[in-house]
């Protein structure tokens, strides 16, 4: 069941991490919404364990999530975002072929949660990609990638750094520096709670309820996705840059979290 007092919680300290001109009291907020979803995670999952009602009325869902539209470029890196951001919320992701969309498998709030912290950081993502390039930060810098040559010798090709190729970077490191802050935020959350129900000796409890979550999204995204093979979120083929990887990175440690930045775009979605 959708939980809008949640929601509305999760939106007031993402938007007081967007306010906040301190990093550290941006990464505190951003950390305490992410924990706030993982803990009331845990209690619906243990209500469920607890309760057979519960798990009629609550069950796992689908939902198509727009990203961009068919020919923009870097798609696979708004993709990669969702992705990491899904993983930290016990959501599975199926992708399209063209990356012009995601199908998120997983329980009706976990979703919803995906989705406004999505909104917020693939504009930031965006933003902060655009004003590194316009910086000129890429300019002087290398992209490697490996190259078969005759007789099936493969060797390592560099060139100038390109914009596109940097944007790449930028942002495919970006986004893997969110998917490790969102994790790190809803370990501490299950640690925490785990820790909380030790005195109670009620641990194994919620053990259990998390596994059984998992278990369930796992056999129901089984059973619903027609997906076919893996989807992998980026392409030897655009070359690799350290210099690029460094400041998305950087980037994203530095990413404040707030769902109301966004473009005049449908829900998730970002105009081309």
């Amino acid at each position: 069941m959708r939980d809008d007092k949640l929601l509305t919680r999760i939106a007031a300290l993402l938007r007081q991490a967007e306010n906040t001109d301190n990093e550290h009291e941006a990464e505190t907020f951003m950390q305490a919404a992410q924990r706030l979803a993982t803990a009331s995670s845990i209690d619906l999952a243990v209500a469920r364990s607890h309760d057979p009602a519960a798990r009629k009325r609550t069950a796992p869902i689908t939902r198509q999530i727009a990203i961009g539209e068919a020919g923009k470029r870097g798609l696979k890196t708004y993709v990669q975002l969702f992705v990491v951001i899904a993983r930290a919320n016990d959501v599975t992701v199926d992708v399209a072929g063209n990356s012009t969309f995601v199908i998120a498998y997983g329980f009706e709030s976990d979703i919803d949660t995906c989705e406004a912290l999505y909104t917020s950081l693939v504009v930031q993502m965006v933003a902060a990609s655009d004003a590194y390039l316009r910086s000129g930060g890429h300019r002087g810098q290398v992209s490697a990638r490996v190259v078969s040559r005759g007789g099936g010798r493969r060797i390592v090709e560099q060139k100038p750094l390109s914009g596109i190729t940097a944007r790449l970077n930028f942002q495919s490191a970006f986004a893997a520096r969110i998917g490790a802050r969102l994790t790190e935020a809803r370990d501490a959350a299950q640690a925490e709670a785990l820790a909380a129900e030790s005195a109670g000796d009620r641990a194994a409890s919620t053990a259990i309820a998390l596994r059984n979550k998992e278990v369930e999204v796992s056999g129901f995204y089984r059973r619903e996705s027609k997906a076919r093979g893996s989807w992998r979120p980026t392409s030897a083929a655009a070359g690799y840059s350290e210099a690029a990887r460094r400041a998305g990175d950087r980037a994203g440690r530095r990413a404040k979290i707030g769902p109301d930045r966004e473009f005049g775009a449908p829900r998730g979605a970002l105009e081309g």
